[in-house]
């Protein structure tokens, strides 16, 4: 028996129950319709929601940067530098916004576990059904927890009374959550 075999054996329950994850290899540009292992496909997991990732004129701006910065920094950030492009983008953004700044991160979920440790509430109050990257980000802090029944406004009230001592308090939720589409009370 191998060190490693009870890995082997996890796998094979997983399959056995159906709940192995049998990640697909895509065939071609991501779009409504995709090629999977040689077969067309109606999409219906993707986040392209506004149809860029197969828009030429992104394509066509990419190979461009590409061609003058080279593919990336080689490095995160803060050891790397920023890149002239990323100030670009975020100076944009901010300019968009209509705000003093911006900053990009790889990831929705890499910037919930990078912005929620840094707001520094003493109190996190989370829907149950947020996403991983809220609950990783929640994780990450020192803040108390209080979860409270998905989109039930009642319970984060209860909650909030609970966590009154707590003088700096944070409410997160998703807006639409990517589960189920439920969108949360927020008015």
């Amino acid at each position: 028996m191998s060190k490693l075999s009870f890995m082997e054996n996890e796998m094979n329950r997983l399959e056995d129950v159906g709940l192995f994850n049998n990640i697909r290899t895509i065939d071609s540009p991501q779009d409504a319709w995709l090629k999977i292992e040689g077969k067309r496909v109606l999409n219906m997991c993707s986040n392209n929601y506004l149809g860029l990732a197969n828009d030429k004129r992104i394509s066509e701006a990419a190979k461009a940067a590409i061609d003058e910065y080279g593919v990336g920094p080689g490095a995160v950030r803060t050891i790397a530098g920023t890149m002239t492009l990323h100030k670009i983008l975020e100076n944009t953004l901010a300019e968009f916004k209509q705000v003093e700044a911006t900053i990009g991160l790889q990831s929705g979920f890499v910037t919930n576990q990078a912005v929620i440790p840094q707001i520094g509430a003493d109190a996190i109050f989370t829907d149950s059904l947020n996403h991983a990257s809220i609950i990783d980000g929640v994780r990450l802090t020192k803040s108390k927890r209080f979860i409270y029944e998905h989109n039930n406004v009642s319970e984060l009230a209860a909650r909030l009374e609970e966590g009154k001592e707590f003088s700096r308090k944070l409410i997160i939720t998703d807006g639409v959550f990517s589960m189920d589409g439920d969108i949360a009370p927020l008015g």
